[in-house]
């Protein structure tokens, strides 16, 4: 599992390689339950073995996300559905400062949800 997260990251090209690395620190510092896993040939982040979260980049803009699991649940400005029934993703822009205090909000909702 270690191989196919740390090649996924990898072989990424700049910046979004960059971008996707910082999300994952900070996704990973957010809350110490909070683990990487390989499923579906994407890097999941787990909450107590549960998916919360994945990194991806959307194929049509080449535009990097953070999907969350069960997002359809969560209300934030920075949150879309698309065609999704039941995640909502948060784009990033590469070009910009990462939105941390909008990840990290997320982040709080998506596991008082799973707490409560």
């Amino acid at each position: 599992m270690r191989n196919e997260l740390d090649s996924y990251y990898l072989r990424q090209s700049e910046p979004i390689r960059a971008c996707l690395l910082a999300v994952r620190e900070i996704i990973l510092k957010h809350n110490p339950d909070l683990t990487e896993a390989w499923k579906y040939s994407m890097p999941f982040f787990c909450y107590k073995k549960k998916m919360l979260c994945y990194c991806w980049i959307q194929k049509k803009t080449g535009q990097p996300y953070i999907g969350f699991v069960d997002g359809n649940k969560i209300v934030h400005p920075k949150l879309i559905a698309e065609k999704r029934s039941r995640i909502k993703i948060m784009l990033l822009d590469v070009e910009k400062d990462l939105p941390v205090k909008a990840i990290k909000e997320v982040l709080t909702k998506s596991l008082t949800m799973r707490t409560s």
